[in-house]
């Protein structure tokens, strides 16, 4: 009961945590890099300067709020500790180098002038976001053998407890 309690304080600590100024760095940096390879071009801050365009990785590029729920969707989740530690570090390295590409490819696809820029980038918007944090959770759950069920095995696990 006291190691759901510090799970559940630990997510309510850890929610404070500036996601997006964490991961902004490890986002920005290795895009630019990618890119570097490609075109001729400079960095400002969070603005790529490139072949006449300024692509800004906004703060919703980051996606510290999909970090997040990763991070719930672990601590609210029974596991052992070795566990939860790999399975957190692979879920955040997988949307880490998933977003890499994402913000990647977009860009490519604005320096290009593709007439698909648009489209792809509205799907990663509103679908595609959702269904790659999803799938690399089932991903996680599944490599790393997870059985229990976020919040509802704890609330089962104190039930059993009270009785």
């Amino acid at each position: 009961m006291v190691y759901i309690f510090l799970r559940y304080l630990i997510l309510i600590i850890l929610g404070f945590l500036p996601f997006n100024i964490i991961f902004s760095s490890l986002t920005i940096l290795p895009v630019y890099f990618l890119l570097n390879i490609f075109y001729e071009m400079s960095i400002i801050g969070n603005t790529f300067l490139v072949a006449g365009f300024e692509i800004e990785v906004i703060s919703a590029c980051i996606a510290g709020s999909a970090y997040y729920l990763l991070l719930v969707l672990n601590l609210t989740t029974s596991m052992k500790a070795k566990q939860r530690v790999y399975s957190l570090l692979f879920s955040f390295l997988s949307l880490l180098v998933v977003n890499i590409l994402r913000i990647f490819l977009l860009s490519i696809l604005l320096i290009e002038k593709s007439a698909f820029f648009d489209i792809t980038h509205k799907l990663f918007w509103y679908i595609l976001n959702i269904i790659l944090v999803a799938g690399i959770w089932f991903l996680t759950v599944w490599l790393f053998k997870i059985k229990k069920v976020p919040v509802y095995s704890d609330i089962i696990s104190l039930k059993k407890q009270k009785n």
